[in-house]
């Protein structure tokens, strides 16, 4: 199996390929190469990089660079690169050249290729597709309203899997992936870092700045559920999808009173200490189009989709996955 990870310099990227690579020595997976591609080259997730894996530099937004990436014919294409929340709101156009224009330009290097090339394609959306306001329960018929710019490029990248699908240009799956929690490593401009700062940061013995108000709700799954999910999603029978190829992934729903009341039954009260409140207005009015109610994501379950069982869940595995299992040098 050949392997595209375009996005493979992202979090999700790195630990997706470093999982794969271990599925391949493991011999769960039968990989031939693993081709990670992005504007950087890091790989700070893989302390030892097989022959099999190619790191290559490359801007997806010129469609002759994804002609080049797809000439290969890779078996598998994770499309996981996108401008984040926060920027593409900020960055207009930026945010639709990366999110829309490049997702096409490499749909349409697949399809150019035709001959009986038939790759599975792994497209990354958002619980940002979603907006308010939302009933009690949001379930999988749940319409489709975005009130962001980042939220309505995935939307509209949802529906080119669906339709280069059901023309039969390549073989597509969709997740809709929850706010990824604890994310690892400096903040970025997601609108939604706020809600991995408020632990990240405590952890390792620094202030944290809460930014919008405690009883702003979200709906999460840990980088390790993300990425098995991901994985998942190589052995799913498409055909039960219909033309509906994206599906909500399961996540854990939680107000940041929670998330702190979690973190403070796993870390203690001096670690909670550490979070400071300074409400930005901006940014609580940015996430409040997000104020979700919890997902059933049944279709996404009956397929074997899976994520944590409580957000305590989700700390304890950034504690064991990022910090050596230790909280300020304690063993957890």
């Amino acid at each position: 199996m050949k392997i595209l990870v375009v996005g493979g310099n992202g979090m999700l990227g790195r630990k997706l390929i470093a999982k794969l690579i271990q599925n391949s020595i493991d011999e769960t997976i039968d990989i031939e190469t693993i081709t990670s591609v992005d504007v950087g080259s890091n790989q700070s997730e893989i302390n030892k990089i097989p022959t099999q894996v190619k790191f290559v530099t490359a801007d997806i937004t010129n469609f002759k660079v994804c002609q080049q990436l797809i000439s290969n014919k890779p078996d598998v294409i994770f499309h996981l690169a996108a401008v984040v929340s926060g920027e593409a709101e900020s960055n207009f156009e930026i945010g639709y050249r990366v999110n829309l224009d490049a997702t096409r330009n490499i749909f349409e290097a697949i399809r150019a290729e035709s001959n009986h090339y038939y790759p599975r394609v792994i497209f990354t959306s958002s619980a940002a597709v979603y907006g308010g306001p939302f009933p009690e329960l949001i379930d999988d018929e749940y319409i489709l309203q975005p009130t962001t710019s980042y939220g309505i490029q995935k939307v509209i990248g949802e529906l080119l899997v669906n339709d280069y699908s059901r023309l039969g240009f390549f073989n597509g799956i969709g997740l809709r992936l929850p706010t990824i929690c604890v994310r690892p490593g400096k903040p970025n401009a997601a609108a939604s870092g706020v809600f991995s700062n408020i632990i990240r940061e405590p952890l390792a013995g620094q202030e944290a700045i809460l930014t919008v108000s405690k009883d702003t709700r979200m709906v999460f799954a840990s980088p390790q559920s993300a990425v098995d999910n991901l994985i998942h999603a190589l052995n799913v029978d498409t055909t039960l999808l219909g033309n509906r190829r994206t599906l909500m992934m399961p996540g854990i729903t939680a107000t940041i009173e929670e998330e702190i009341q979690a973190l403070r039954r796993v870390a203690g009260d001096k670690i909670v200490a550490l979070i400071k409140e300074s409400i930005d207005p901006r940014a609580q009015k940015f996430v409040e189009n997000w104020n979700f109610s919890p997902f059933t994501a049944d279709r996404a379950k009956g397929l074997g989709f899976t994520c944590e069982q409580s957000f305590e869940e989700i700390i304890i595995k950034h504690i064991n996955n990022e910090l050596g299992g230790e909280i300020l040098g304690i063993k957890l």
